[in-house]
């Protein structure tokens, strides 16, 4: 008897139902007539990509001028991973530290509003595989949202890692306005006359806290208004915007950076909820299929909470109560 084959869909309600062994053998054995080769053959030969994301939140964001996109990376932990392809030894923001896994670059869109945010773009950071950095991944994304996407959001959020001028050149350059950090030993001029100094060098009066100062960024052809937020615990963020509306306040830019947050919970939902970092599969086309499942798995809990007006994690809980209420009322493993 010829073996039954998967579909995606199943393959999405598998991730979002199980609650944690993400396999092949035990995603067969729930299924009559589905072999463990079926799901490899499943994850090694369909070509899922970021063009099918696009096509599933397209219709779902509210997309406008006043919009704003979000780029970040995070990194899908796999520590005790020998012989997985894309897996290598990289920073990760979540262990403070190098930690071996799957990177992958995210662009995501908001309204600003909280909660209302969805991925529209990533990018596996494979540079042994296609040479490219996380910037040029930056380069690749940001220009087709705004040439082939056509999005409307004017406002791009980012983080000092990828604050270069080449990416400060290129959001300019594309009619973006721009929040992001940079590090405190970056160099900028205050006038024509002065020389460069880094910024933490700089001595800022009450009205310079509260409104900025406008600044030339090393190799930067354009100036911007650079921040310091001092955070309640003495932590500096130095915060720059090319938006040349003059009436901005600190208050600005840390809105700006409670937008950018949006992106993190992102991060933190797909690798919480979908299982994302749980897949064995060897080969680099089967992690790159569960990834891209991930995140489809990811929307169809982003959109269940909105229908439902309640959290990812809520619905997704909300799987196991039925379960864990028959057990606690006839439970079939007895306290001995």
């Amino acid at each position: 008897m010829l073996a039954r084959m998967i579909t995606k869909a199943q393959y999405v309600e598998y991730l979002l139902s199980t609650p944690g062994n993400v396999t092949g053998t035990y995603l067969a054995d729930q299924l009559d007539g589905v072999s463990h080769d079926t799901v490899s053959d499943f994850l090694r030969q369909k070509p899922f990509t970021a063009r099918q994301l696009w096509q599933l939140v397209r219709d779902r964001i509210c997309d406008d001028p006043s919009g704003c996109l979000i780029v970040d990376d995070s990194v899908h932990n796999k520590r005790y991973s020998r012989f997985i392809e894309l897996v290598k030894r990289q920073y990760s923001g979540t262990e403070h530290g190098l930690v071996r896994g799957i990177g992958v670059v995210n662009l995501v869109h908001s309204t600003g509003i909280n909660g209302d945010f969805w991925p529209i773009d990533y990018r596996i950071y494979a540079p042994e595989t296609d040479g490219k950095t996380k910037n040029d991944h930056f380069f690749d994304m940001v220009t087709n949202a705004v040439h082939q996407k056509q999005i409307q959001a004017k406002t791009i959020l980012f983080d000092t890692w990828y604050a270069s001028v080449a990416n400060l050149k290129l959001v300019h350059h594309l009619g973006l306005l721009f929040w992001t950090t940079i590090k405190d030993n970056r160099r900028v001029s205050l006038s024509r006359t002065s020389g460069y100094i880094p910024v933490y060098a700089i001595q800022w009066t009450d009205a310079e806290m509260q409104h900025g100062i406008r600044v030339k960024l090393k190799e930067l052809p354009f100036h911007v208004r650079l921040f310091k937020i001092v955070a309640p615990n003495g932590d500096i963020d130095w915060a720059i915007t090319n938006d040349p509306d003059e009436t901005l306040t600190t208050q600005a830019a840390e809105d700006a950076s409670d937008v950018r947050w949006q992106i993190e919970e992102f991060h933190r939902g797909v690798k919480q909820l979908t299982n994302s970092e749980h897949c064995q599969a060897r080969k680099a086309r089967s992690q790159r299929n569960h990834l891209a499942c991930c995140y489809h798995a990811w929307i169809s809990l982003k959109v269940a909470a909105d229908h439902q007006h309640t959290t990812l994690y809520a619905v997704r809980q909300a799987l196991f109560a039925d379960y864990l209420r028959a057990e606690l009322r006839n439970p079939r493993i007895k306290a001995v």
